[in-house]
């Protein structure tokens, strides 16, 4: 369980949040797997050989298909706590899923050498909120017996004596060289102690019993261009070899189907492991039950889910995997067709882009796409939540995409007993300084609808708050939040249930700064507009008319011309010229943006540049549909 502890530090160092966007956020958004090849020493010799795979997921609500599919790989959980910080709010999602499956927990107390930490430690203060949090996940008599590793990554120590770890911690003793009674291999020895080795039992449905048949379940699928198509999963039964072939059991296949089904099958090319966050050759090529491996060579119609098997000794039913959450939120995405469209992207058409979203889909068992309903040049995306769809958004534009993305839209679903529309609530969990959360309420249980469900003090002078909310009340929450607590809360969410829908949510909605002309931006305009609002583009940037450029400190939009010089004459004056100053532009990332914008806005997104923009580039079209739309509301309300 990935507790987030990398933020906020250099991350050069790091192995499993190895790339770019995990690295520059300090979150993990994609899982990985790697392979230990662990010696025990017992009375100071090596003489035992152990194999240990350790996963990393993301902690997010909003991966909760990865995560899902991730644990049914693992035995047992590394739950990491900042013994300074406490049990992080993110956590909570992970563990309780892991909690859920019955996965037996190991707590590593990390960073023990802090000043801040042995007081919290000491007073049972650590403790007591681990005990709340498995008790709050519905951990059983057995998971709350879990054993307690106090550890400083940093110093390379680790010990289960807490009065050791004390010692250690304060500088009274000192690791020495090749002390392995202190070092990590305590860790590593706690886990081959407390998480038991993969059992294997024989599946039913056998068709030679004279041998256990292989099987092993797809969590990820690719593709590699010099080995073809690739799928990573754990080997629940049998053995499985290079050259062998292999057949396809697709996960929605009924149990007495797999008989009478013409399986596709392919012969496996080759057997690789995880060393760090690399690729190698099993050697020999030979893996068996427990094992998690990654096969080349797999039949190319593979999916996440899906169930391989010996095509000479098959099983007769596919493994069984979790059910996938469903979406809470749809959004349009297409090519970008703004005047400025293909000059900073290289994979600009409609048709890369589609082609590029059904590929996400691949691993991204929580997304679904489709083609749009209003307009055949976009796709329709069906997805978690905003920082799902933002990391996805923000991969394709590094990638060298440019796109149009279109305001997102919650998921509704209807009773089917009792006709009732129904949408979906989460629970927020807000950790931020006592001085704000009178902040944080007001923004949550306003025009948001949330309701506050608990609020606890800490002795470091921070206030958790938990809420119940519709996920409609969450979009553009982020932006506003870290505005009014200057970026202290920590807010976190999870997906709750669909209840009926609770009305109109949102108070007066501020207007908007559009350009009504092209070109680039003049310091002489962006001046006296910066006395009426808060703008979003900086003198010299390039402007478009539609384009929004700003904020309006009033209600309505306001149409105005930021490329306007000032006018020259031969007439002089006395005094000199009026020094001009423009506050830097108010800039936002992706997910800000998304639940920012309106109804009637799209995102511009390129390898250089996001901006935001009407979706009619034309006022006088706009003004046209706003008369429309104010007729279909008077005629609705008679």
């Amino acid at each position: 369980v990935d507790e987030g502890e990398n933020k906020g530090r250099g991350n050069d160092d790091l192995v499993m949040d190895c790339g770019d966007l995990e690295r520059e956020r300090g979150i993990t958004i994609t899982s990985k797997v790697t392979r230990l090849d662990y010696c025990q020493k017992i009375d100071g010799q090596e003489n035992n050989d152990f194999v240990v795979n350790v996963v990393d997921t993301p902690g997010h609500a909003d991966f909760a298909g990865e995560v899902d599919r991730i644990l049914t790989m693992i035995d047992g959980v590394c739950l990491v706590v900042d013994a300074a910080e406490g049990a992080m709010a993110q956590t909570k999602y992970v563990l309780s899923r892991a909690l859920k499956m019955g996965l037996k927990p190991i707590v590593v107390l990390n960073k023990c050498d802090k000043d801040e930490a042995w007081g919290r430690i000491e007073d049972g203060e650590v403790e007591m909120e681990l005990m709340e949090t498995f008790d709050s996940l519905g951990a059983n008599d057995d998971q709350m017996e879990y054993v307690t590793v106090y550890a400083s990554g940093k110093a390379g120590w680790a010990t289960t004596d807490m009065d050791e770890a004390r010692e250690l911690a304060s500088g009274k003793k000192e690791r020495k060289v090749g002390d392995d009674s202190i070092s990590m291999r305590v860790l590593l020895d706690t886990i081959l102690k407390g998480i038991t080795a993969p059992e294997v039992s024989p599946l039913v449905g056998i068709v030679n019993p004279d041998e256990e048949p292989f099987a092993m379940a797809a969590t990820t699928v690719g593709k590699d261009n010099f080995l073809g198509r690739i799928a990573t999963g754990r080997i629940y039964s049998g053995t499985i070899r290079k050259g062998d072939t292999v057949a396809l059991i697709p996960r929605e296949t009924a149990d007495n189907e797999v008989e009478n089904m013409n399986l596709e099958s392919s012969a496996v090319t080759g057997l690789f492991v995880n060393r760090g966050v690399n690729r190698t050759d099993l050697d020999p090529p030979v893996a068996s039950a427990g094992d998690i491996v990654t096969l080349a060579g797999v039949p190319e119609n593979i999916a996440v889910g899906d169930s391989l098997t010996l095509a000479s000794n098959p099983v007769d039913h596919a493994l069984e995997t979790p059910p996938i959450n469903p979406p809470t939120l749809s959004m349009e995405i297409g090519a970008n067709t703004s005047p400025l469209a293909g000059k900073e992207g290289t994979k600009v058409s409609s048709s890369n882009v589609r082609d590029r979203l059904y590929s996400e889909t691949d691993n991204n068992v929580t997304l679904s796409v489709s083609r749009s309903a209003s307009d055949a040049e976009r796709s329709t995306i069906h997805a978690r939540g905003e920082l799902q769809l933002g990391i996805l958004i923000e991969q394709m534009r590094r990638e060298g995409y440019e796109l149009t993305v279109s305001p997102p839209r919650i998921i509704t679903t209807t009773c089917k007993e009792t006709g009732v529309e129904l949408e979906p609530f989460e629970e927020v969990i807000v950790d931020v300084e006592t001085e704000y959360s009178g902040s944080v309420m007001d923004k949550l249980t306003g025009d948001r609808k949330g309701l506050l469900l608990e609020m606890s003090d800490s002795a470091d002078g921070k206030t958790r708050l938990v809420f119940e909310i519709p996920s409609r009340g969450l979009l553009g929450f982020q932006s506003e939040i870290a505005t009014a607590t200057r970026g202290t809360a920590v807010v976190n969410h999870l997906f709750l249930e669909n209840r009926a829908h609770a009305g109109h949510i949102g108070g007066v909605e501020k207007g908007k700064m559009i350009s009504n002309a092209a070109g680039k931006a003049n310091l002489f305009s962006l001046a006296n507009l910066a006395q009426r609002g808060e703008l979003f583009v900086s003198d010299g940037d390039i402007v478009y008319s539609g384009m929004v450029i700003g904020e309006n400190s009033r209600a309505g939009d306001m149409e105005v011309n930021p490329v306007k010089a000032k006018e020259t004459s031969n007439m002089r004056t006395q005094g000199k010229e009026e020094k001009m100053y423009v506050p830097p532009p108010k800039k936002m990332s992706i997910e800000e943006l998304i639940g920012y914008m309106s109804d009637d806005e799209v995102i511009e997104v390129t390898p250089e540049s996001f901006r935001l923009r009407k979706t009619e580039l034309d006022s006088g079209a706009r003004e046209r549909a706003s008369r429309s739309k104010k007729r279909k509301m008077m005629a609705n309300n008679k």
